[in-house]
């Protein structure tokens, strides 16, 4: 250590007297990380101290403000939406379906496993699903112990075991409650069976913020307890928080008993319309999809979906019936909660579209978005492919912008049936037959489709951003081994067209990419790989591209890695060199980033991008404030590079030989 600290002291030393240094793009701004879950009991009391791992999931609206750029802004400006974990979640609560795996069948190890190996290519495939199935750090001499953190097999678990929260919602680092943490926030018809509320037991997420008044997310239902067990009342739902009311989006209307108590909603996206309410959009449960008609009225059933209890419990003398789940959608009248299988229900959703007022009274809730046929058909098509009863019909809405003629445009997916072979998730975006928004159009994305058989180049796409332009943005996943690739789209402007052509100086040949957010002037915000992979996850690296006008230095067609952009020339202990930028989530209409960092206190051991951390590392959330300066773009050393090699000035005899005394220790 105090070899450590001697070298960056000199380091500092010298470098602060060599030429001036090119500033900085983006300010840092270092988030405030005060989840309770710390402080929540856990398993096991030691548990509970566990650090915790934190995420960027949106940033704040900037209404008619300026771009940052032209015009200064305070770094305090714009809250930034985020979640807080204590391990790993298993299935992610803002996936409407796992992994975004149409099957829904993502149930056990093993099937965790199977995702991983033919989906993520990875060659670590049984660590990962481990961790994912029994927690973060579980004991590999003993996996049944409970001492991993979160973990899938803690949910399925929770009747029998309970549970303490594994996830919590923040804005701005303050957490976030719901409907979902008292018992008056619970509507169904049967809640007179779930029994009493259990408290910390919800898992919650928030997706973002609109103005000083809205406040949007996810959250599971808090866990309760009867005479039977520990039920839930559902596995998710949306919810909006406006002026100290928390108002639940259930399920759009349905006769159907199963979805109207136990169906799922997501509040994915939101914006504030002309005349000051909330239009937010996500998606909704409409029928079961572990038992339903096929499109030739033939029921079918998807036993897949029900786990074995050996799966979850070791040793357990309970076990798990398919025909007492089947039961659940037949019979949902015969209390939906005095049974462990109900828990486990799965669902067919649809895009669906709520309105919100600043009294927090949902003034309306959208129909579908998908044109809807007879019964339960969306699109013209079943809940349940007749090929085969893993798929049913999926659709979501991820993302809303309002036009210049303040009409809505939301983008996420829909199902689609490929040429009759199966079903399938594709890029859709969703525009409104009229101003009241009561109905919808969906309309594929040209240039992703996905062909029928084995060798299809993707197996689902899907829209992640939108803005006033109608310029989308999303991802298409590649099939087996194909990588994942970003995409940008123009509404009636040919086929969508992927970074990897744009830029392919940043997204090298079968890197994979995720393009989440653009923003109303055309600048887009993501992820790419920074590394090839060499059979495991690569190491992620945030990106931003231009596709509007430039913003300050960022020209037009330009794409550029945010640690190249926070990059100040600096020193190695120096505040830009203490983090780097992992995933950028949002970006507001001001150019503020939201973002998901790497923290390294006292600075990586030198600028380079993949340079490591002496000391402990961290993953927190940051906001990038643009500065308005016209501020010279420095890209970091490449790792093959000295890594204090700078343009635009040099460090002098004495600095060379300093540097040569003390040396450089490269990444590993």
């Amino acid at each position: 250590m105090p070899n450590k600290i001697l070298k960056l002291s000199t380091l500092a030393i010298l470098i602060a007297g060599a030429s001036q240094a090119s500033a900085a793009v983006y300010t840092i701004v270092p988030v405030d990380q005060n989840s309770t879950l710390k402080d929540q009991p856990y398993f096991d009391n030691a548990q509970s101290g566990a650090p915790l791992e934190y995420s960027s999931t949106g940033i704040q609206d900037s209404g008619t403000d300026a771009s940052c750029f032209t015009a200064d802004c305070t770094t305090e400006a714009y809250n930034v939406t985020s979640k807080a974990s204590r391990g790993t979640e298993g299935t992610p609560i803002a996936d409407t379906t796992p992994y975004n795996q149409n099957s829904q069948d993502i149930t056990t190890q093993s099937q965790l496993r199977y995702y991983c190996e033919n989906n993520l290519g990875y060659g670590i495939c049984d660590s990962w699903a481990d961790n994912q199935f029994f927690g973060r750090d579980y004991s590999e001499n003993d996996v049944w112990n409970g001492q991993g953190l979160g973990g899938l097999q803690k949910k399925q678990a929770a009747w029998i075991n309970g549970y303490h929260s594994n996830t919590q919602g923040l804005v701005d680092g303050i957490p976030t409650t719901s409907f979902a943490s008292t018992i008056a926030g619970y509507d169904g018809t049967q809640k007179e069976y779930l029994g009493s509320i259990v408290a910390n037991t919800t898992d919650s997420i928030v997706k973002g913020a609109v103005g000083t008044d809205f406040v949007y997310g996810i959250t599971s239902s808090a866990l309760f307890e009867n005479a039977t067990g520990k039920p839930r009342a559902f596995s998710k739902r949306g919810f909006v928080n406006v002026n100290d009311k928390s108002v639940q989006l259930a399920p759009v209307t349905t006769s159907n008993e199963l979805v109207s108590n136990m169906g799922q909603t997501q509040a994915n996206a939101a914006v504030a319309m002309k005349d000051g309410n909330l239009l937010v959009v996500g998606s909704s449960s409409y029928a079961p999809s572990f038992y339903a008609q096929d499109r030739d009225g033939k029921f079918r059933e998807d036993t897949n979906k029900l786990p074995n209890v050996d799966d979850i419990l070791k040793d357990s003398s309970k076990g798990l019936d398919f025909n007492k789940l089947k039961q659940c959608a037949i019979s949902p009248s015969n209390n939906l909660y005095a049974n462990w299988e109900c828990q486990f229900s799965t669902f067919a959703n649809e895009a669906a579209f709520w309105i919100v007022d600043a009294n927090g009274t949902k003034t309306s809730i959208a129909a579908s978005a998908i044109t809807a046929g007879s019964g339960d058909n969306r699109a013209g098509l079943a809940v349940i492919d007749k090929d085969n009863e893993a798929l049913s019909f999926q659709a979501s809405a991820q993302a809303v912008a309002l036009k210049g003629d303040d009409t809505p445009i939301a983008v996420g997916y829909s199902t689609a049936d490929v040429r009759d072979d199966f079903y399938a998730m594709q890029a859709t975006y969703f525009t409104p037959k009229d101003s009241s928004l009561a109905s919808w159009t969906a309309t594929p994305i040209p240039g992703l489709n996905i062909k029928p058989g084995d060798d299809r180049d993707f197996t689902y796409t899907m829209a992640n951003g939108v803005n006033s332009s109608s310029v989308i943005v999303g991802d298409a996943k590649g099939n087996g081994t194909k990588p994942q690739r970003a995409f940008i789209y123009q509404v009636g402007q040919g086929n969508a067209k992927f970074f990897d052509q744009l830029a392919p100086s940043l997204f090298f040949k079968d890197s994979n990419s995720n393009a989440a957010a653009i923003n109303n002037n055309g600048q887009v915000v993501g992820w790419v790989d920074a590394e090839a992979s060499n059979g495991a996850e690569a190491r992620h690296r945030a990106f931003t591209y231009i596709n509007g006008t430039a913003q300050g230095p960022l020209t037009t067609g330009g794409a550029w890695m945010l640690d190249d952009l926070t990059n100040d020339g600096g020193a190695a202990n120096s505040v830009a060199n203490s983090y780097r930028i992992m995933n950028a989530t949002g970006i507001n209409n001001a150019g503020v980033i939201s973002a998901t960092a790497f923290y390294c206190a006292g600075g990586y051991e030198n600028l380079s991008q993949l340079a490591s951390c002496n000391g402990d590392e961290q993953q927190v959330v940051v906001k990038l404030v643009p500065k308005n300066t016209d501020a010279v773009i420095q890209p970091r050393a490449k790792d093959e590079d000295e890594p204090y090699k700078r343009s635009g000035g040099s460090l002098g005899i004495l600095a060379l030989t300093a540097l040569g005394f003390i040396g450089f220790r490269r990444r590993k």
